[in-house]
């Protein structure tokens, strides 16, 4: 009997890219270049051990844990720690706070240098030379471009991840959520807004 893993899907049709990817694995498996059980160890460690859902997480206990949000903002590594998160390009974290009068965005001026643990595999945007120079010449155009309009008197600070230190910004967040649960909390914070691109979301509307 084959079980169903959480991300296999095998009665939905496959894209042209999980094709590929499929046949490719297939064939690497074939040639005996890589190890299946390795395969299904990376898949599981990069889609519920690390990524932007660990991240998220941090970022909605410090909204509804006071105590714990002043320790991830006075020692980031241990306090996102305590939530079982680390390791690996994770090691130096710090966080750093949006408010009304501050908007903080990261970048890696160098390559890109990016919390795996908490944000998983940095997005093609992230490495690219143009948001690499321009986050820290312009960073309101950049934040115009993603859609994020910041006033003229908030400060907006532009944070340059290094091999030594990453950051994670705690968004702001939004209004009208503080009777939601801690799980529901985290639907609404994105990579983005981890990095300072983006605004925690709102709830969605449900859908009859």
């Amino acid at each position: 009997m084959v079980e169903e893993s959480d991300h296999h899907h095998h009665n939905a049709p496959l894209s042209e890219i999980e094709e590929r990817v499929k046949k490719l694995e297939a064939l690497l498996i074939e040639k005996q270049l890589v190890n299946p059980e390795t395969l299904d160890k990376l898949v599981d460690t990069y889609e519920h051990r690390v990524g932007p859902k660990n991240g998220a997480r941090v970022v909605a206990r410090a909204w509804v844990d006071s105590a714990y949000r002043k320790r991830l903002l006075v020692d980031a590594t241990a306090a996102i720690a305590e939530l079982g998160y680390g390791g690996r390009q994770g090691e130096h974290m710090v966080c750093v706070e949006n408010t009304p009068l501050v908007h903080n965005m990261v970048v890696c001026t160098l390559c890109s240098c990016y919390p795996w643990p908490v944000l998983g595999l940095p997005p093609a945007w992230y490495k690219a030379s143009s948001y690499r120079a321009r986050a820290v010449s312009e960073p309101r155009s950049v934040l115009d471009e993603f859609g994020v309009s910041v006033n003229e008197d908030t400060d907006v600070r532009v944070w340059d991840s290094t091999a030594e230190i990453r950051y994670l910004v705690l968004p702001m967040q939004p209004n009208n959520t503080g009777h939601l649960s801690e799980e529901a909390l985290a639907d609404l914070v994105s990579r983005d807004s981890m990095i300072g691109v983006a605004l925690a979301g709102l709830p969605l509307e449900p859908t009859l």
